[in-house]
């Protein structure tokens, strides 16, 4: 006497596919809910220290930083980040990992150019932590996720 047993059932290749594509969009996805969050938060921080006299007035170029150059700048970049976490995540054994060492480190080279520009004291000041607000949104909220993403 033969027995059947379907219950052994194995899922073919477009099932890994479908969760593989499922959890780059998931990261994608987080990664522009951050991305607008962080947008937000810098422009908002700006915006601030403009209403208090900072004048983001650079010398080298002669020319003050608009408050929209803050959004299109933190909102490029904040998509250049989501870009390297879906690399990870597609091409890395450990991509929260590698994402924080990458993040940090373009975060630190980021502040090399508010300390060259030759603006004031106090511009030079906020440019630099306006470089740690949209760190301080994007790289845990990505962390996170790419560390759910790869469970």
């Amino acid at each position: 006497m033969k027995s059947t047993n379907d219950t052994g059932v194995v899922a073919g290749p477009a099932s890994g596919r479908t969760s593989h594509t499922h959890r780059l969009r998931g990261l994608a996805g987080t990664g522009f809910i951050a991305t607008l969050a962080a947008t937000v938060a810098t422009t908002l921080a700006a915006t601030l220290a403009h209403a208090v006299g900072i004048d983001f007035e650079v010398p080298d170029g002669g020319e003050r930083i608009p408050l929209s150059g803050f959004a299109v700048v933190t909102g490029f970049f904040s998509v250049v980040g989501i870009v390297i976490a879906v690399a990870l995540l597609r091409w890395s054994a450990h991509p929260a990992k590698r994402f924080v060492w990458t993040a940090v480190s373009l975060t630190a080279i980021s502040m090399v150019p508010p300390l060259l520009c030759g603006a004031d004291t106090a511009t030079t000041t906020v440019l630099l932590g306006l470089h740690l607000v949209p760190a301080t949104v994007m790289i845990p909220t990505l962390t996170r996720s790419l560390r759910t993403r790869t469970d």
